[in-house]
């Protein structure tokens, strides 16, 4: 069975899916009920582990090196996964592990500076996932071709943004007012916002079609692994634009 689905998530490409077997009986197959409990054993060690951090960034026990190792290793395991699929089992609660250390860090980090900016963030993430949820199952935003190319488009672009301007910030070079807090910088977050917002239709979208073409079960983990890393990237902009509006009072 041909499995014909789009997303922007590199996660969730087509050429990556052709990596799964499809299962042979129906017991054996992917489905959406399979994937959410996996995505909510994921985001259990996730939430752990950023309680560990944070309490540690808190406290100042956190051994030093381990924000940037946690943030390496993530990045890591995310292009092992992605690229073997097969592995998701065993990469993907790693993965939440460590994306979990790297977001209480970064969390209490920003806390500290703006009280409260961290729980704002998560209950801003929690409430936009589920918003998203409701327009992807009642179809008031379908899914369609056109759609998908757009949202694929416009995340790329912003990728290979966010790459040059690392690039540049090695020779000391800032881009000027996107990453402030002026009309411009905010605009920009509630952009990338919303691009990230409707990655998560795209995901859902593909652990649906996944299970209907019967993909194997394994693949139950890549798609809880794929919705982690569209989830970290959400929060960590909420978290960016909420530190905006705070500079703008």
């Amino acid at each position: 069975m041909n499995l014909n689905m789009q997303t922007s998530n590199p996660a969730f490409s087509e050429n990556v899916a052709r990596n799964f077997e499809y299962a042979g009986v129906r017991s054996t197959t992917m489905t959406v009920q399979g994937t959410a409990l996996k995505a909510m054993v994921l985001l259990a060690i996730l939430m752990a582990t950023a309680t560990y951090s944070w309490v540690g960034t808190q406290n100042g026990t956190l051994p030093p090196g381990v924000l940037f190792g946690s943030l390496l290793g993530g990045f890591v395991l995310a292009l092992i996964t992605i690229f073997k699929p097969t592995l998701a089992a065993w990469t993907s609660p790693v993965y939440a592990a460590l994306e979990g250390i790297f977001l209480g860090a970064i969390s209490q980090y920003t806390d500290l500076r703006y009280p409260g900016i961290a729980l704002q963030a998560i209950a801003l993430t929690g409430g936009v996932t589920f918003l998203m949820l409701f327009l992807y199952v009642t179809r008031i935003i379908k899914v369609t071709g056109q759609l998908a190319t757009g949202i694929m488009a416009a995340t790329g672009a912003i990728a290979l943004f966010y790459l040059v301007t690392m690039v540049l910030s090695m020779f000391h070079v800032q881009v000027p007012f996107v990453f402030g807090s002026s009309p411009i910088g905010i605009g920009f977050s509630v952009f990338v916002v919303g691009l990230a917002a409707f990655n998560l239709l795209l995901d859902f979208n593909f652990i649906e079609r996944g299970s209907e073409a019967g993909l194997a079960k394994s693949m139950e983990w890549y798609g809880a692994f794929g919705l982690m890393v569209t989830l970290v990237w959400l929060y960590l902009e909420i978290l960016q634009l909420l530190r905006k509006l705070n500079d703008r009072r």
